[in-house]
């Protein structure tokens, strides 16, 4: 036998070089698609469950490769009905997924990233030291993994798939959208890309490549405040890809892909919540057809914003509307559980992951 160290994931082969594998080794070439339909469709996590190949082809795969899998190692039910689902990785590292019960939809929030480097200030997630990209198959694993609670737990699988979670998906580029490949292809998930959005800090760079590379999902800008000087100071990144930049990316991916934006706005009270400020959010907007999902602050422990009043936050909706803008304003879902808009890592800051979480059966 081989020795671990040398295998490599089977995961992160294309069909052609499995294919070629077989073919080395004698095999016929459908076999590569049989495998394929195990790890990607079916999800399997080990050769033994791929039950309609013979034992020693199995033995074969076993000797030659590994299945490094995300594994849910806890999860917490919030009072709501959302679930928080924290993987284990296989090199020891952890990060969190969650899927959110809403009205007649359900949706996954997934994450790209070991921790984050864009320290945003109003997230947990910001507070952690960035550890590594996911890979396709961790992020692929989250999205199976929570579409199967869905089916489990409430009958159904997926509506929607977010990428809001742990880290900075354009920060990932070509894992993240690997992965989409195999969430919406046929031979995977089959999920329509119209139903995933991706939400960025402003990789200018990346959206526009986004748009060259013509893809199918939404794009959401995590934008929380609409004039440089506020969102300087909750989101470094608006230093050097200030909102001028982020605007000209924003008309370039919408005239290449034809599909509206989605804006992400978190109301904090007495900083990013006056008419001052719903006037240059109104002007902002004027750059591409859009949404405003307006976010209710979810608290991180640190004591340094404050959710706005419902006042303050009827009378900025107001305003929008008023402008002919579409907008929503998003509930919190699992905040009893840390599992809310910018609390993700919240445990895992505290050093209480195991402790704090109930470890899944």
């Amino acid at each position: 036998m081989r020795d671990n160290s040398t295998k490599k994931d089977i995961r992160q082969l294309e069909l052609d070089e499995l294919t070629q594998f077989f073919a080395e080794h004698g095999h016929k070439p459908f076999r590569a698609r049989q495998v394929f339909t195990w790890l990607w469709k079916k999800t399997a996590h080990a050769f033994d469950q791929m039950t309609d190949l013979s034992k020693d082809l199995r033995a074969l795969l076993a000797e030659h490769f590994e299945i490094r899998p995300a594994k849910a190692h806890t999860t917490q039910l919030s009072t709501d009905g959302t679930i928080k689902t924290g993987f284990q990785l296989f090199d020891g590292n952890f990060t969190e997924g969650v899927l959110i019960p809403g009205g007649s939809r359900l949706t996954a929030c997934v994450s790209s990233q070991v921790g984050c480097n864009l320290a945003c200030t109003f997230c947990a997630t910001g507070k952690l030291k960035m550890k590594r990209n996911l890979n396709a198959d961790e992020i692929y694993d989250q999205v199976a993994l929570i579409n199967q609670q869905s089916i489990e737990r409430r009958g159904r699988p997926l509506d929607n798939i977010v990428f809001m979670g742990m880290g900075e998906p354009l920060l990932n580029y070509n894992n993240v959208l690997q992965a989409i490949h195999w969430i919406t292809s046929e031979e995977g998930l089959g999920i329509s890309a119209k139903r995933i959005t991706v939400s960025t800090a402003g990789v200018t760079r990346k959206i526009r490549q986004l748009a060259d590379d013509g893809v199918k999902f939404n794009l959401a800008i995590s934008l929380h405040a609409a004039t440089d000087a506020k969102r300087s100071e909750l989101m470094p990144i608006n230093r050097s890809a200030p909102l001028a930049e982020l605007s000209e990316a924003i008309r370039y991916f919408y005239e290449k892909t034809q599909t509206r934006i989605t804006y992400e706005y978190l109301l904090l009270r007495d900083f990013n919540d006056s008419y001052e400020d719903a006037r240059a959010l109104a002007n902002f907007c004027k750059v591409a057809p859009c949404k405003i999902n307006l976010i209710e602050y979810n608290p991180i422990g640190d004591g340094r914003y404050d959710k706005s009043t419902d006042q303050r936050a009827q009378d900025f909706i107001d305003y929008l509307e008023s402008k002919n803008l579409v907008v929503n304003l998003r509930k919190s879902k699992g905040e009893d559980i840390d599992a809310a808009c910018g609390q993700l890592a919240n445990k895992i800051l505290e050093g209480n992951l195991q402790a704090a979480e109930t470890p899944t059966p």
